[in-house]
């Protein structure tokens, strides 16, 4: 029989012996005292409980934010060109504004054009202007919303450290949410309720608020509730937005605890030139649409970085910078259900799992050494090795088993033994056309090779094609499914072929045991 070399053993050994060591954390109950690099297999929400929300992206609340934003830049492009106007205002879906003069309606027509791109200007009745996105441009800031609502709830997540969460798109507007482990999602519905969007405002000092609550307010200035009670006059447009921060911590200032903050480079240079031009005038700093404090600015702030203070202790001050690090959601989310699933019932589908392996398990070994005779025995323990290097590889790359990858591990160990039986078989026929023991064996191992490739591949491109088109548990099973494959053509035939050689070499049969 083909002789294996010494390296070729020891490739075979090490693997092997690999496998295994990287199996055992999964034997442990309690993993939290080993090292990060050997773990367990981590487990999904069906198998050790957790928590499931699912998410709706208000996104209308962003299109009709969108539409004030166009309506102010229309306003200071009339303004700008001197063109006369009347009725401008704004709805979720568009802006309206008359045009006075209808000699100068084209050449605002072809400004507005200007303004943005997928902007489409309709003409309406009595000499108003339409300005609407087109349905494509709107489709593709639905996408991008959404997109960046996950990113954003991604981010939150991982800064709660929470492990392995499954966090993905439902539909075109709604994001699925597993925490698996967790069992009181409430801090997290919290944190990702909250938009998180901060901006910073100049004070509008040349309007009171009575003023402005009887209309009489500039059209650059607006009236918004502070987090303390009190009512301000902010400009609308502000000087520094919240995308341009890179950083927020908690730090204390005499022994209370505020939330400091740091600009990128165009953040700072803006904040700097503001606060550098407004000496002696107040600067509101707005969270979700609620001015959290108004300070006076004293002196140019030129370091790019700043504090926000306020009655917080060190637990809520850590939430805002951990709100604030994240990034602020591009729109509202709506918890549309949330399901808790016990770890009681993880427990009881871990058990059931096992008992099928157990079962199936116990089912092959009987019928291949009832089969097999000695090979049979030879290809239990090529089973066993085949189960460790599985969990082994799954622990080592960090997968997550969800029940319907316990079941690709019950499918793993009954196709195990496929590529064994093509072996014997072809074995059996060998000894039948009169070769020695040691030429059969050999005949058993190169020539069913070709079949045994041929039927583990279609497996595998079964495997890829649903891990590609599916989705959370069915990819669980086909990440299963394909790593079975691949430790179970290197047990049944790379391994079994070791020790098949081994006991030939030694024992030296006349007669194989098959």
């Amino acid at each position: 029989m083909y002789k294996l070399s010494r390296s070729r053993i020891f490739i075979i050994l090490a693997i092997c012996f690999a496998g295994i060591f990287f199996a055992v954390p999964n034997l442990f109950r309690d993993s939290k005292n080993l090292p990060s690099w050997w773990q367990p297999v981590n487990l999904g929400l069906d198998l050790q409980g957790g928590s499931n929300l699912l998410l709706q992206v208000q996104i209308d609340e962003v299109l009709k934010e969108r539409m004030g934003l166009l309506e102010d830049s229309v306003r200071q492009s009339l303004r700008e060109n001197k063109i006369r106007y009347a009725n401008l205002n704004s709805d979720e879906s568009s802006v309206r504004v008359k045009i006075i003069s209808p000699a100068a309606k084209e050449k605002a027509r072809a400004l507005f054009a200007k303004l943005d791109d997928g902007l489409s200007v309709e003409n309406g009745e009595d000499g108003f202007l339409i300005l609407q996105y087109t349905d494509t441009a709107v489709n593709q800031l639905k996408l991008k919303i959404v997109d960046q609502s996950i990113e954003i709830v991604r981010r939150r997540i991982d800064e709660l450290g929470t492990k392995e969460p499954v966090i993905q798109r439902q539909g075109t507007d709604r994001i699925v949410v597993q925490l698996p482990g967790l069992q009181n999602p409430e801090d997290v519905k919290y944190l990702l309720g909250k938009t998180a969007k901060l901006s910073f405002h100049l004070v509008d000092s040349r309007s009171s608020v009575a003023d402005a609550r009887r209309g009489k307010i500039s059209n650059t200035s607006r009236l918004i509730d502070g987090a303390d009670g009190g009512v301000y006059v902010i400009k609308r447009k502000p000087v520094v937005g919240g995308e341009n921060l890179v950083d927020a911590n908690v730090s204390f200032q005499e022994g209370q605890p505020v939330v400091s903050f740091k600009f990128d480079s165009v953040g700072g240079k803006r904040f700097g030139e503001a606060t550098k031009n407004n000496v002696g005038e107040q600067l509101a700093i707005v969270l979700d649409n609620k001015v959290l404090s108004a300070p006076t600015i004293q002196t140019a702030i030129t370091g790019g970085s700043g504090v926000i203070t306020g009655n917080y202790t060190t637990e809520s001050a850590g939430e805002l910078a951990l709100l604030l690090r994240s990034g602020a959601l591009p729109a509202p989310l709506q918890v549309l259900e949330e399901r808790t699933v016990g770890a009681g019932l993880g427990a009881d589908s871990i058990a059931e799992g096992v008992t099928a392996s157990v079962i199936g398990l116990i089912a092959i070994v009987v019928f291949m050494v009832a089969a097999y005779g000695l090979f049979g025995i030879f290809t239990t323990v090529t089973v066993f090795i085949n189960l460790f290097l599985l969990l082994g590889v799954l622990s080592l790359i960090g997968a997550t088993l969800t029940l319907p990858g316990i079941a690709g591990i019950i499918l793993t160990i009954g196709m195990a033994v496929d590529a064994n039986v093509l072996i014997f078989e072809r074995m059996r026929e060998e000894v039948k056309h009169g070769r020695s023991t040691k030429d059969a064996a050999e005949a058993g191992f190169t020539e069913a090779w070709a079949t045994i490739v041929d039927s583990n591949l279609t497996t595998l491109v079964a495997a890829f094609v649903l891990f590609y088109f599916g989705t959370g548990p069915v990819r669980g099973f086909a990440v299963t499914l394909a790593i079975g494959i691949a430790t179970s053509m290197f047990t049944s035939v790379t391994v079994t072929r070791l020790i098949i050689s081994s006991w030939i070499k030694r024992y030296k049969p006349k007669k194989l045991p098959i």
